[in-house]
């Protein structure tokens, strides 16, 4: 099918280049084709169209280490920009690589420059063929591009890099540019480069050269300063050096797109197809490929970063199958802190003064009591069993922890002592536990025995429960205009919707089913199972959100009247050889002010941030692995 569907694209570029149609005779075309030097015609039809000398705004060397590699990049199916404009007569001509070689010659570089060049409006991406071509048309994009569609949104990493490229690139020295990007140099820590990312380049590593050894040598892309004879580090001034030379080699906050990380790193873990140093990295799991991701993505591990006085927003996301818990700034959509050594994290929730963060411990069923500031574990408190999510009472004197096993229980922790104090039987093992907006209820829900219970907070005591016919899943709340519980919005297994609960009849008045478009998505994930989960009201009630996996979106819904207000579609992952994925939606929270919905992307291994009128994502973060549960810290 491969070989089909190049040779499709293929005749389709040759026919609209030789102004003839598929009605046309096969002779004809044949005459033609043999007649014609393709290349000879590619490079006249780039003169004739593309007269005059290249814009000064653009950058050859950010377009030879950063743009340059996109066009050799493997596409779903294996192929690549460069197939098939290396040999077609297309606007985009592209050199053709020497025999043996995976890689331009810088004379060979400035010949596909210049013909990129053609192709751009310096300082405006959305005016620029190159950029909008092989763009989805929903996002903006061209209506057609032969070769197909390579980015589904204006996120995409690689996407981001061209369009950066053509609004910020310039003729300087690159060292001159990273000086006149103070945004880009200040967003990443030269001192934490000392420290965490330069040791990287001198370690041995079993198997393989140094990264130093190498890149001492002048024709690198990326350069390290010669050590001092008998010295084992660099000086200050040395460093400041590499310093500048790696800045041109990354985009700060992004590790993926970062050229950095992703040259050394193995092919089959996202890398480049080959580094002349070998395979450095065989995962972004490896410790030095995290060292050089964190020191990228702006992060300082553990001491969370300070906001000026008055209000501050964190959004809180845990990695569940890693042993980190992740926070975003919303004001800039990057990671200002890392907190570490909690395998397993489950549920987070947050003292009433912002100074404690609690995270249910699957690993150790314990609750980890954290410092919010240095991020260190302040204290373990012993569980009755494995927990799975949890809540904080309203006046944050009590942590509730749903415990995953039979028969089923919330321990209750005060906040006061950090004591254990209690466990609230409930009907089947818990794998969600809420508190209601009033604050008077908690209500758990277990998968195994299909129920919701809600409890008393002023006694501690059950006092009804509802039962469905498929598992519990996430839920959400509206409130009455005086604050007490209106309905619950519950989440089924094998439901790609969600049931609505009347709290004050305490009955199940109505079912409500996601449209059936945008869909395709789930099966090659193993989610048909759980088709929707996430579910969240917006702080100022007047809209309910809801994932859904089989679309790979999240879905709006006006309330009180539950009309569908539209949807947000998440990201997609690209892997070789296999048709894309979907982002595998989890869990979601808002910022205080409903203008921005997070969306935990578990299959994805990030968080989404999408403006809530728009319903458009204004930012995409890479996060650890598996992120589900995420929450909102509101301090004010």
């Amino acid at each position: 099918m491969k070989a089909v569907s190049l040779r499709l694209a293929i005749c389709g570029a040759f026919l609209q280049f030789s102004g003839l149609t598929l009605a046309d005779p096969p002779e004809t075309v044949h005459r033609l084709s043999q007649k014609h030097d393709l290349g000879a015609l590619a490079r006249a039809h780039q003169s004739a169209g593309g007269a005059g000398h290249v814009q000064p705004s653009l950058d050859f060397e950010t377009y030879r280490i950063r743009i340059e590699p996109i066009f050799l990049k493997p596409r779903p199916g294996g192929v690549r920009c460069y197939d098939c404009h290396s040999m077609l007569a297309t606007r985009l001509r592209l050199e053709p690589l020497s025999a043996g070689s995976s890689s331009w010659t810088e004379e060979q570089s400035r010949r596909n420059f210049e013909a990129v060049s053609q192709l751009v409006t310096p300082t405006e991406p959305l005016k620029s063929h190159l950029l909008l071509h092989p763009l989805a048309q929903e996002a903006g994009g061209d209506p057609l591009h032969t070769g197909g569609k390579f980015w589904a949104s204006q996120d995409d990493p690689e996407w981001k890099m061209l369009a950066d490229w053509v609004s910020h690139g310039d003729q300087t020295p690159p060292a001159a540019q990273a000086r006149s990007r103070p945004a880009a140099t200040d967003a990443l820590d030269f001192q934490l480069f000392k420290t965490s990312v330069e040791p990287v380049f001198l370690k041995e590593r079993s198997g393989h050269a140094r990264c130093y050894g190498c890149h001492i040598l002048s024709n690198r892309v990326f350069h390290l300063e010669t050590l001092s004879p008998g010295s084992s580090n660099w000086t200050d001034e040395q460093s400041q050096r590499n310093f500048q030379g790696a800045l041109q080699l990354v985009v700060p906050g992004d590790p993926a797109s970062s050229r950095l990380l992703i040259h050394p790193l193995a092919p089959e873990a996202g890398g480049d197809p080959f580094h002349s140093g070998g395979r450095q990295f065989a995962s972004p799991n490896d410790p030095d490929w995290l060292a050089l991701a964190e020191w990228v993505r702006g992060v300082r591990t553990g001491i969370a970063s300070e906001s000026a006085p008055g209000a501050m927003t964190l959004i809180y996301v845990t990695n569940s199958a890693g042993d980190t818990v992740d926070v975003i700034d919303p004001a800039t959509n990057k990671i200002v802190q890392v907190i570490r050594g909690i395998e397993l994290p489950h549920g987070v929730a947050f003292s009433s003064d912002g100074s404690r963060v609690y995270i249910s411990n699957e690993s150790e069923s314990m609750l980890d009591v954290v410092d919010r500031r240095s991020g260190e574990i302040l204290r373990k408190v012993c569980l009755s069993g494995r927990p799975n999510n949890i809540a904080i009472t309203k006046d944050g004197d009590r942590v509730l922890v749903g415990i995953r096993r039979e028969p089923g229980v919330v321990d209750v922790i005060e906040t006061t002592s950090v004591e254990r104090s209690k466990n609230n039987p409930v009907d089947g093992s818990v794998h969600n536990v809420f508190v209601t907006p009033d604050g008077k209820y908690a209500v758990s829900g277990s998968i195994e025995n299909k129920a919701a219970t809600i409890i008393d907070l002023q006694s501690e005591q059950a006092v009804w429960e509802i039962k469905f016919d498929s598992a519990v899943r996430p839920m959400a709340f509206e409130a009455n205009p005086d604050g007490s519980t209106s309905r619950i919005f519950v989440q089924l297994t094998g439901l790609n919707g969600f049931a609505v609960v009347d709290f004050a009849k305490r009955a199940e008045v109505a079912r409500i089913k996601l449209p059936e478009q945008p869909s395709g998505f789930g099966i090659a994930e193993g989610r048909t199972g759980t088709p929707s989960h996430g579910i969240g009201v917006a702080p100022d009630g007047k809209s309910l959100w809801v994932n859904s996996t089989l679309a790979n979106a999240v879905f709006k819904y006006s309330l009180p009247e539950l009309k569908l207000a539209g949807y947000s579609a998440l990201p997609v992952v690209q892997t070789l050889g296999h048709s894309p994925t979907g982002a595998v939606p989890e869990w979601i929270t808002f910022t205080p002010d409903s203008k921005i919905i997070y969306v935990s992307n578990s299959g994805a291994g990030s968080v989404s941030a999408i403006d809530t009128k728009s319903l458009k994502a204004v930012a995409v973060i890479a996060v650890g692995e598996v992120p589900k549960r995420i929450n909102t810290l509101a301090l004010h």
